[in-house]
Formats: C-alpha cells, sequence, structure tokens
C-alpha cells in the first residue's frame, strides 16, 4: 500500500515539474495531456515566458504598493492634486497586476504574489521615502517608473519571438505607464519647460 502511495506521489511531482508521466503516451494516443501550456507554443517557450511575467508580476505588485505609500505619505503644496493622481494609477497598475498573473496562470504555471517571493526575487531597492514634500515624491516616484518601464521594455524585446500575444499585452502595460509617468513628470517641470530633479 506504501509502495503505490509513493508511486503515485513520484508520477503527480513529475507532471508538476514538467516531465512526461509513464503514462504520458498512452494519454496521448487518447487525445489527453499532460501538459497545460497554450496549444502552439513549446514547453521551454511557455516557461521562459512565464519566468519573465513572474518578473514583471513582481514589479508591478511593488509599483502598487509604492502608489498608496505615496498616496498616504505626500504633504505640502500640491498635496491635494498629486494625492488624487495617484488612486486611478494604482487601480490600473493592480489591474495589470491580475492581467500578468492571470497571463501566467493560462501559460501553464503558477503566479506567485506572495510578499516573500517579490523580496527575495526583487534586484531594486525599497522605496526610500516616508512622510515628505510633493517634489521630493515625485522626483522619487518617476525613478520608481523609469525603473518598471525600463525592464518592461527588456521583457518586450526577449518575449517578441516566444508569444505575440504577452508581447501585446506587456506592450499595452507600456503605453499607459509611460502615460502615468508623463502625469509625474509634468509636475516637475520647471518655467523652462525642463523637468527639475529638485527635492526641494
Amino acid at each position: 500500500m506504501a509502495t503505490t502511495t509513493k508511486t503515485k506521489a513520484k508520477t503527480a511531482s513529475k507532471r508538476i515539474n514538467g516531465t512526461a508521466s509513464p503514462t504520458a503516451s498512452t494519454a496521448r494516443s487518447r487525445g489527453e495531456t499532460d501538459t497545460f501550456t497554450i496549444p502552439g507554443l513549446s514547453d521551454s517557450e511557455a516557461s521562459t515566458t512565464a519566468k519573465l511575467l513572474q518578473n514583471r508580476l513582481e514589479a508591478l505588485i511593488d509599483l502598487t504598493l509604492t502608489l498608496k505609500h505615496v498616496h498616504w505619505n505626500v504633504v505640502g503644496n500640491g498635496f491635494i492634486g498629486v494625492h488624487e493622481m495617484l488612486d486611478p494609477q494604482y487601480e490600473a497598475v493592480a489591474l495589470m497586476v491580475d492581467t500578468t498573473a492571470e497571463r501566467i496562470a493560462t501559460l501553464g504555471f503558477s503566479p506567485n504574489g506572495l510578499a516573500g517571493s517579490l523580496v527575495k526575487n526583487r534586484t531594486w531597492d525599497d522605496y526610500a521615502l516616508d512622510r515628505a514634500v510633493v517634489p521630493q515624491h515625485l522626483v522619487a516616484l518617476d525613478s520608481a517608473y523609469s525603473g518598471v518601464i525600463t525592464d518592461h521594455r527588456k521583457a518586450v524585446k526577449k518575449v517578441g519571438d516566444l508569444d505575440p500575444v504577452t508581447e501585446d499585452m506587456l506592450i499595452g502595460q507600456l503605453a499607459q505607464l509611460e502615460g502615468f509617468q508623463w502625469f509625474i513628470r509634468a509636475h516637475l517641470e520647471n518655467r523652462e519647460g525642463l523637468i527639475t530633479k529638485s527635492r526641494n
């Protein structure tokens, strides 16, 4: 009895890890499959795409947390305009998080939105400001957007030959993210039409 249970557990483990189970050829002959990725994508293409998206998922989750953090902590002249500008940005990025996670699941993989995964895997520093005036937060937020946008563009280039549907999703997200950064930078523009990085 114990041997049968162990065998079943090993078979399930193999299936989860992407290798064929002992009965895979029989299942295929019946029109069944032991893979859950999208038809037309190889397991390798799906895996590479899912890994790229997991990184983007963590970056977008971090951006939602940052936007709310700024929303709660921005003070000073121009507070209300910035405070109210950030809520629609938060909501839109939260939708990006959901769309990205669901795309990973569609590819046959498990999206991880847990804090431990984000902290373990991120390659960027935590947002540095707490309570601070509008210009300080806008400069820091502009930098945060630059990081997310730059890495999103890199992901678009990598995924282009693998999965055009994922590429299209990321391009759509980029259009929104770049528009939100424009809003941030419009507040930082001085009388000469230049973006100031002053934190005063």
